[in-house]
């Protein structure tokens, strides 16, 4: 499943992008943002599970900050089209692409090794 969330936003949002009306291509976007997020959430709190009480706290105020600048971002990529019937698809696309990537940055982190000194919590 976790392949599946790693598609790179060029192929999500082409299968979006092929839908044959504007509205589809926002409903589309919008469900895979929801699914990758959902999977990011579930990581997050694995991951966390296994931290202790200061690197958990560590790894909390940095995913929220985390959040704030992806929306900051994606309002910042998307606001060419503000107001515009295309602005949901790619503000949706581009949630999709950096929860994606962070997505990655948590997998990679819950299976350092030991003896990795960027490693705070080794499988």
């Amino acid at each position: 499943m976790l392949l599946a969330l790693l598609v790179p936003r060029a192929a999500a949002s082409q299968e979006c992008g092929d839908r044959p009306t504007q509205a589809e291509m926002n409903r589309c976007a919008a469900a895979e943002f929801a699914r990758v997020d959902a999977a990011l959430t579930k990581a997050y709190d694995e991951y966390r599970s296994r931290l202790n009480e200061d690197q958990g706290r560590r790894l909390g105020d940095a995913q929220r900050a985390w959040r704030r600048f992806r929306d900051l971002w994606c309002g910042f990529e998307s606001s060419a089209v503000v107001g515009g019937s295309a602005h949901p698809f790619v503000r949706h696309s581009c949630l999709a692409e950096v929860t994606r990537a962070r997505l990655r940055q948590l997998s990679v982190a819950a299976v350092c090794e030991e003896g990795d000194l960027s490693c705070p919590a080794p499988r």
